[in-house]
């Protein structure tokens, strides 16, 4: 197939490449900043920016799928930053894609549009979103799902989103890089009681869960203007899970403890002073992340199971160990 991937050379994105590349897809990659190694991979590259809707046009003409895995992310920034990269960028893909009748969009979506502060635990595609929201990110991403879905149908197109959950894995530049970075410092204490237990999806699985979106992406398919949990399906204790990856990595794990609502406390200090002031940079913490990494959040993944035909090809031992022989690699 002919497909195009934006943000192909970020984290996510470059496993979709790869993995279209592996079974024969034709692929262009859409970033901002040149990839000369995707080049060399027969990757034909646009660069430009979502927020741009005719370099975003131009580089969805003549395709099969569009996998829109790109988006700004991070728990801190400004509105008009997440609006114009989340939102304008999705409404500009789909714009694109009923111009040039592309008929098939997977879109790389988040847990996060559905938090709204509370654990999840088991929980499914039922639960609604928030009436409200503590980050940008979430809130961007929520408004930015509901296009998709809202797309599908129109003009031939038939629209998927994927909620993967914290992707761990070789080349994470984001996720794990910023808690080892805190842990080395002496800056990441444990928040809340220790017990909340969360899901993890390995990059690799996620993108393979991609692939089986567009697959399944038929008329008549229960896919089409769905949204899909995706995670490796084995919940860990998030606080165990994280001092047996620094342990494993030669780094001291946490020995404080802060309670969630005073590190809520703190995150409310922390970005009235940011906001008001302004300060430069983000807040150590913020109420979203507090909760994050103090409350439980995994989710049922069996309709895409059912629909899509996912299921994880790696345990949480392998993703594990494939993801701490690349940090491994780096850090040293």
């Amino acid at each position: 197939m002919r497909v195009l991937v934006t943000g192909g050379g970020g984290f996510l994105g470059r496993y979709v490449v790869e993995q279209s590349l592996a079974r024969g897809d034709e692929v262009t990659a859409f970033a901002r900043s040149a990839y000369p190694d995707l080049e060399a991979m027969d990757v034909r590259l646009v660069r430009g920016d979502l927020a741009d809707a005719a370099a975003v046009e131009a580089a969805c003409a003549d395709l099969d799928v569009v996998y829109h895995v790109a988006s700004m992310t991070g728990f801190w920034g400004s509105w008009d930053a997440f609006y114009q990269a989340n939102v304008v960028g999705t409404r500009n893909v789909i714009a694109a894609c009923r111009a040039h009748d592309v008929p098939r969009l997977v879109y790389t979506s988040t847990p996060s549009v559905v938090f709204g502060n509370e654990p999840h635990e088991g929980a499914d595609e039922s639960l609604p979103y928030p009436e409200r929201y503590e980050n940008n990110y979430s809130r961007s991403k929520a408004i930015a799902e509901r296009a998709v879905m809202g797309a599908n149908g129109q003009d031939g197109l038939l629209t998927v989103s994927l909620r993967p959950h914290l992707i761990i894995g070789p080349r994470d530049r984001h996720l794990l890089p910023r808690l080892i970075a805190r842990a080395r410092t002496g800056r990441l204490p444990t928040v809340g009681d220790g017990a909340n237990v969360v899901d993890l999806t390995y990059v690799e699985d996620a993108a393979r869960a991609h692939l089986l979106a567009a697959d399944a992406l038929q008329q008549g398919s229960p896919a089409a203007g769905s949204v899909y949990f995706i995670s490796q399906d084995a919940p860990v204790n998030t606080w165990d899970y994280i001092n047996d990856l620094l342990h494993r990595l030669d780094i001291p794990p946490p020995t404080r403890r802060v309670p969630l609502w005073v590190a809520r406390l703190a995150g409310t200090v922390l970005e009235f002073a940011y906001r008001a002031l302004p300060l430069a940079g983000e807040p150590f913490i913020t109420r979203f992340l507090a909760s994050e990494v103090a409350m439980s959040h995994y989710y049922d993944i069996s309709r895409a199971r059912h629909d899509l035909g996912y299921a994880p090809q790696f345990t949480m031992e392998e993703a594990t160990q494939r993801t701490i022989a690349y940090f491994r690699e780096v850090m040293t």
